[in-house]
C-alpha cells in the first residue's frame, strides 16, 4: 500500500499545494450503507481510495470530505486527513466545495469514494489538461466501451465529445444511437473523476440545479446546461464504482487476486 503522509493543506503558514484530490464520502448511501468503511483485502474501502489517490505524480495532498465521524475516525486511524462537512449537500461536488472554500491550491481533484479500483495513472491524467492549458476549468476521463451490456446498462453512463475532446453530452441511456449491432465508431463510459479550477469548483456549487442534471441524476449536466466547457480525456484503465453487494464482491475477489500476484511475483524475483 502507498504511503499517505502529506503536509496539512489547510495549514496556512505553509506553501499552498497545486493540486488536492478530495473524496467525498457519505455513510448513509441507500444502496449500501456504510459502504466508505467496508472491508476489502484487510482494509476499509476509503483506505484503498485514499491511498490510490495518494499515488498519483502531482497530487500534493488528499482530503477525505465527510459528515460522518465514524469515517473520519477511520481516515485519521490510516494517517490521512479528513475534513467534516455539512450533511445538507446536494452532491458530492458540492461537498467537495466546503473543503475547497478552505484551501489555497489551484486545482481540486473530485475523487469518488467508491472507486478502490482506480489507478493512479487515471488521476494524473485529469490533471494534464488543466496543467497545460490555464483557461480550462474542469477536465475528465472516459473509458472505451467494447461491449454491448455496458451500453445498455443505465448504471453505465456514457459520454459523447467533439473532436477536441469536449463533453457533449453525458447520459444513462445509450449514446450515441446505434442502428446496428457493432459499436464504431468508439463509445464512451464515462468515469467519475473530475479536475476542477478551485475558482470554478466554487463558482459550480452555486450554480442551480439544472433540468437534464435533475432527469439523468448526473450533475456535471450542470456545467454543461450553464454553458461551461468540460473537456474529456481519454484513459486505458477502467474501474468498479461499488453500488451494491454484488459489486462490492468483485472488487474483493480482484484485489486478492492483484495482491496474490504481487506475492508471487515477489517470491519469484528472491528465488532467482
Amino acid at each position: 500500500m502507498h504511503p499517505v503522509g502529506f503536509r496539512d493543506p489547510f495549514d496556512r503558514t505553509l506553501p499552498p499545494p497545486q493540486v488536492v484530490a478530495v473524496i467525498p464520502a457519505r455513510y448513509d448511501a441507500t444502496r449500501l450503507p456504510g459502504k466508505p468503511l467496508a472491508e476489502i483485502a484487510g482494509k476499509p474501502m476509503i483506505e484503498h481510495v485514499y491511498r490510490r489517490a495518494a499515488a498519483a505524480r502531482g497530487v500534493d495532498a488528499v482530503v477525505v470530505a465527510t459528515d460522518d465521524m465514524r469515517i473520519e475516525a477511520a481516515v485519521k486511524t490510516f494517517g490521512g486527513i479528513a475534513m467534516m462537512t455539512r450533511p445538507t449537500h446536494r452532491t458530492g461536488t458540492d461537498r467537495i466545495a466546503e473543503v475547497a472554500a478552505n484551501l489555497s491550491c489551484e486545482i481540486v481533484l473530485n475523487v469518488q469514494g467508491d472507486e478502490p479500483l482506480l489507478e493512479p495513472e487515471t488521476l494524473e491524467a485529469v490533471i494534464e489538461p488543466l496543467l497545460a492549458d490555464p483557461m480550462l476549468e474542469m477536465s475528465t476521463v472516459c473509458f472505451p466501451i467494447s461491449n454491448r451490456a455496458d451500453y445498455d446498462d443505465p448504471n453505465v453512463v456514457k459520454v459523447v465529445k467533439d473532436k477536441r475532446g469536449h463533453a457533449l453530452y453525458f447520459s444513462r441511456s445509450p449514446i450515441p444511437n446505434r442502428r446496428t449491432a457493432n459499436l464504431e465508431p468508439p463509445i464512451y463510459k464515462h468515469l467519475g473523476l473530475y479536475g476542477f479550477r478551485r475558482t470554478f469548483l466554487l463558482k459550480f456549487a452555486t450554480l442551480p440545479q439544472t433540468p437534464l442534471e435533475k432527469a439523468e441524476s448526473l450533475e456535471q449536466l450542470r456545467a454543461l446546461e450553464h454553458g461551461y466547457r468540460i473537456h474529456t480525456v481519454e484513459t486505458k484503465h477502467d474501474s468498479i464504482g461499488v453500488d451494491t453487494p454484488e459489486d462490492l464482491e468483485r472488487v474483493r475477489v480482484r484485489l486478492k487476486a492483484d495482491t496474490t500476484d504481487a506475492v508471487v511475483s515477489g517470491f519469484s524475483r528472491t528465488t532467482r
